[in-house]
């Protein structure tokens, strides 16, 4: 399985769409890159038993404001509700296609694994 990205379209209002270098598309949703963002923060609600998003007087339509390479490690999402400080990293995005191929991550305990899947 391939890790590095060809392309990375980030769409605002849908979410990210990754071309892979073997070829592969993986598509993601703005709400499910939200709520499995990879933060301490979020990790830490998130184990805690609480949701990482929606939070009390989150900005509906939750949409991307800005999207940024961080080097060749991942892409870094800035939302409109604020929050800027998950990095998503290439080998977890590729980990949570659940695309046909992909289908669903096998091992739910897996901290890279998206909860909610």
């Amino acid at each position: 399985m391939a890790d590095n990205p060809l392309t990375v379209d980030v769409e605002r209002e849908r979410g990210v769409t990754i071309t892979w270098d073997d070829g592969h598309v993986s598509r993601f949703g703005l709400e499910e890159l939200r709520m499995n963002c990879p933060c301490a923060q979020c990790r830490g609600v998130r184990q805690a038993g609480g949701a990482a998003w929606p939070l009390p007087g989150a900005p509906e339509p939750l949409r991307i404001e800005t999207a940024e390479h961080v080097g060749n490690w991942g892409l870094n999402v800035h939302w409109n509700d604020g929050h800027t400080t998950g990095i998503y990293t290439w080998p977890t995005l590729r980990s949570w296609c659940a695309c046909e191929v992909c289908g669903v991550p096998d091992d739910p305990t897996d901290p890279n694994a998206p909860l909610g899947r």
